[in-house]
């Protein structure tokens, strides 16, 4: 409890019944105030479920200090002011104030007030509340703040709508049948292929395709065995069995057309690694009985030093697609085949198409290999199910089995 000035007067002895009697010889009390007090059953009570300590009944009792140390040497947060008044709650004559001028702690004032509770509302005032800015204006100078990013957001929201849109679509297709996709071999079938594979013996021709003048010996056969390079003449040969297959199902299958491995090296050879010329006459009517630009997709098969990837020319939905099994990318190639589509179709049909609006897409979300040999194999397989109009639903886990249904279908000369 603070100390009062000495400039108060002090409580003339006949106004205080309770006060004590001292000895002469007892040095003067500090100037504090101990007003009248009741002790009502209730604060008989209190006290005795909270009572002060015997050090309060001296005049130098120090309550904060005391406060403190019930709470662990903490200060409590209203200087004990809460304490305080329910010791002296039945104390009318009592009133707590403080002194905001000169910014002193709280004070115990000897006075008597008609309402205890109404002094005490208006000592112990509230701070003058802040007036703060609205909400309403905090929210709108944030919106301003985000207004370029909404716009981004709105245009990857939209791309992302039309990629959503093109999944569903390829869902729909996968839901049709896949079970012809992943038939499997008859014993029959098993055998002819491990005899096939077997390396044992003298190499001898074991297809040869007569419209293409493509042949494959045992050597060569071996490629499809596991952990083996695909070489050109099965991968070309294959390519074949696939155009043959579209004319006899057109309605099972999209129109395509499918450049040879050796279509993209032609095109690359030249000075400045552009050469039209080249290729010009491998794509004439005469020779395919159809125009590059009546396709839906064109496939070209692309070799990197010992890397096969592919790249398509969706003629249907002008884009160029780049598929890596690697997840590579290579813009060059898909550039060089906008250039080339432009000039076929202007020397082919005598019609102009503008491929600087068409899109470029490096398809990512694809099937990727786990080893360094199925490069070739993901990349037939990825002919194969965009010619079909299906999403690409296999794995690495299925190239083995593709390995021998290719093998199957080469030694037949008949693709699936």
């Amino acid at each position: 409890m603070a100390l009062a000035p000495s400039s108060w007067p002090r409580t003339p002895p006949a106004l205080s019944p309770n006060r004590r009697k001292r000895r002469p010889d007892a040095s003067p009390p500090p100037h504090h105030f101990h007003g009248p007090q009741t002790h009502s059953r209730l604060s008989q009570r209190l006290r005795r479920w909270c009572p002060p300590p015997p050090q309060a009944r001296s005049v130098a009792f120090d309550m904060l200090n005391f406060l403190s140390g019930l709470l662990g040497g903490l200060r409590p947060k209203d200087n004990g002011l809460g304490l305080l008044k329910s010791w002296t709650a039945q104390s009318r004559d009592l009133t707590v104030v403080t002194d905001e001028e000169n910014g002193t702690a709280h004070r115990l004032l000897d006075r008597r007030v008609k309402d205890s509770r109404k002094a005490t509302l208006e000592a112990v005032k509230s701070q003058p509340r802040q007036k703060g800015e609205p909400f309403y204006k905090k929210a709108h100078k944030e919106a301003r703040r985000n207004d370029g990013r909404l716009e981004e957001i709105g245009i990857e929201v939209k791309l992302y709508e039309e990629k959503h849109a093109e999944i569903r679509k390829l869902d729909k297709a996968v839901k049709e049948d896949l079970s012809g996709l992943f038939k499997r071999l008859t014993e029959e079938e098993e055998n002819e292929v491990h005899d096939c594979f077997d390396a044992g013996g003298p190499s001898k021709v074991l297809v040869l395709h007569q419209p293409s003048n493509i042949e494959v010996s045992k050597e060569k056969f071996q490629c499809l065995r596991r952990g083996r390079w695909l070489n050109d003449e099965v991968i070309n040969l294959y390519l074949e069995l696939l155009k043959e297959r579209e004319k006899r199902e057109p309605k099972r299958f999209l129109k395509c057309h499918f450049f040879n491995t050796f279509f993209y090296k032609k095109l690359a050879c030249g000075k400045n690694g552009y050469d039209y010329k080249s290729v010009k006459r491998w794509t004439t009517h005469r020779k395919l009985g159809y125009e590059l630009i009546e396709c839906d997709k064109i496939f070209v098969p692309v070799h990197k030093d010992v890397h096969w990837c592919l790249a398509i020319i969706n003629m249907k939905e002008n884009t160029f697609q780049y598929l890596d099994s690697l997840g590579g990318t290579d813009h060059n190639v898909l550039n060089m085949l906008a250039r080339y589509i432009a000039e076929e179709v202007k020397d082919k049909s005598n019609k102009v198409i503008d491929t600087s609006s068409w899109h470029e897409e490096i398809v990512d979300d694809i099937p990727l290999q786990q080893n360094g040999w199925d490069c070739g194999m993901f990349m037939l397989k990825y002919i194969d199910f965009h010619s079909r109009g299906l999403n690409l639903s296999f794995s690495q886990k299925d190239m083995e089995y593709f390995r021998k249904r290719t093998a199957k279908e080469i030694l037949k000369l008949r693709a699936d």
